[in-house]
């Protein structure tokens, strides 16, 4: 921790303009040696050497909690859009994607898919394990129906952004032809999201991809509120999208994966 101290002479109780600046300057120094500072991990596991073929679809679904809080509509939204496919549902305020190099695989929205397997991925009765999903691949219609819509890969999504600490003094006052702020304050956010997919087909599991980003924003009080927002959700999404989208090309495999195959072919 680094702390600034700034010293004034003055006995009448007011600070000159050059004052007020030097108390400007130090609450900023402060806060940029707070601010936009992130620490960021990305893991991947992968169980099955597989990879998506052209054209084929996937879903991202946010995986059913009994208890806490799920993963945010806004993240999932995000990740949707960053994966490099195409979105075949896209909602209000959505693009329909930014396709990538190599696979132009799709992107089936959550509720149409919910609704194409309804009741069998509701959040009472979805799947909790690839055992439960072997079981549901069995039951008459459901591998027939998820041909049809031709959605290949669940990606279950699980995590959340939580604020983890925070501190310091922030006030504002409002006078006679004046008004201002004065003070600290700074708050610590984690983002943490973990992307399981799931073979459709096949029912196993591929593996998994996961990130952890943490960072601090502040809000400095200097006349006027100044804050400086580190970008902790929109980082991890980021993080989160490449690697899955690396993941379910197969860039890790041989020879590049599905991104060197033609359409049609084999899973490496």
């Amino acid at each position: 921790m680094t702390v600034i101290a700034m010293h004034f002479n003055r006995s009448d109780g007011k600070r000159s303009g050059q004052e007020r600046w030097q108390l400007a300057l130090g609450l900023a120094g402060v806060a940029l040696l707070a601010a936009g500072c992130m620490t960021t991990k990305v893991d991947e596991t992968r169980q099955v050497a597989t990879a998506i073929q052209a054209n084929e679809s996937i879903v991202v679904l946010r995986k059913p909690q009994l208890e806490g809080t799920g993963t945010e509509e806004k993240f999932l939204g995000c990740l949707q859009e960053n994966l490099g496919g195409e979105l075949v549902h896209p909602v209000e305020g959505q693009s329909s994607g930014k396709p990538g190099d190599g696979v132009p695989f799709k992107i089936y929205g959550e509720q149409q898919f919910a609704d194409a397997l309804f009741p069998w991925f509701e959040p009472s009765t979805a799947p909790a394990n690839v055992a439960g999903l072997r079981m549901l691949l069995e039951r008459p219609g459901v591998a027939e129906r998820l041909e049809q819509i031709g959605v290949r890969y669940v990606v279950w999504l699980d995590g959340s952004t939580r604020k983890t600490d925070g501190g310091g003094a922030f006030s504002c006052a409002i006078g006679p032809g004046a008004a201002g702020c004065i003070g600290l304050g700074w708050w610590e956010k984690q983002s943490g999201y973990v992307a399981s997919v799931w073979d459709l087909r096949t029912g196993m599991e591929l593996g998994s991809v996961s990130t952890d980003v943490s960072g601090t924003s502040v809000l400095i009080g200097a006349v006027a509120p100044i804050p400086i927002i580190t970008p902790v959700q929109r980082t991890a999404c980021n993080r989160l999208a490449g690697q899955l989208r690396s993941f379910l090309v197969g860039e890790d495999l041989v020879g590049g994966g599905a991104a060197a195959a033609a359409p049609g072919g084999g899973s490496h």
